[in-house]
């Protein structure tokens, strides 16, 4: 069965409820009226609410309707595919170079928009001490409260913790800002453009 909906002389019925194209309501009309105000309009008569009593109708480009839907739900797919989760493991009882440097990891995946998936591997009589890496996890998470949130709260899985942070910006915000900061760095005016003869700019002395 066709899911879409039904258009102009597709709708039969003796009377519907009238939206017109920008919400306004029109009210109770017979379906001829409606159909005469959608051609005067060079609009389509649209059932948006067919199992209202009467139907609800609305006067739409539905050309125009029908793409923008199609293009905003190939949008949402194209964000939803390009959400990647990035993994870091660590060790409880990991030393500060290193948790500086993993650190330094979820930073970046952050910034690019991709969610972090953190596991603390748990060896040996490790496993006797869950509370090491939920602090450890608990410390990560305040650490990089600024590009990202908990989506997922550490909780046990065998021999491993598990959390999962999320970044307060989307993929295609990130995106957008790298091609916005790109673009800024090569608009910036050249040495020349000042004044300045480029061989003698760049011979000059760098501190």
């Amino acid at each position: 069965m066709s899911t879409e909906p039904r258009i102009n002389e597709r709708i039969r019925v003796p009377e519907v409820r009238l939206v017109g194209p920008n919400g306004e309501q029109v009210g109770i009309v017979s379906i001829g009226d409606a159909l005469k105000l959608a051609q005067e309009s060079d609009l389509d008569l649209v059932e948006v609410a067919a199992t209202a009593r009467p139907p609800v109708c609305k006067l739409m480009d539905y050309g125009k309707f029908k793409y923008e839907s199609a293009m905003k739900a190939r949008e949402a797919r194209r964000n939803q595919a390009h959400t990647i989760i990035k993994e870091i493991k660590l060790r409880p009882k990991i030393d500060p170079h290193d948790y500086e440097t993993k650190k330094g990891h979820v930073v970046r995946f952050l910034k690019a928009g991709d969610k972090v998936k953190v596991t603390i591997m748990f060896r040996g009589r490790e496993q006797s001490r869950p509370e090491l890496g939920f602090r450890l996890l608990q410390r990560l998470a305040e650490d990089v409260t600024e590009l990202g949130f908990v989506e997922s709260q550490p909780k046990q899985d065998g021999r491993n913790m598990i959390m999962v942070i999320g970044p307060h910006k989307k993929k295609a915000e990130a995106k957008a800002e790298r091609a916005a900061a790109r673009a800024r760095t090569s608009g910036d005016p050249a040495e020349g453009d000042m004044g300045l003869d480029p061989e003698m700019a760049s011979a000059e002395p760098q501190e």
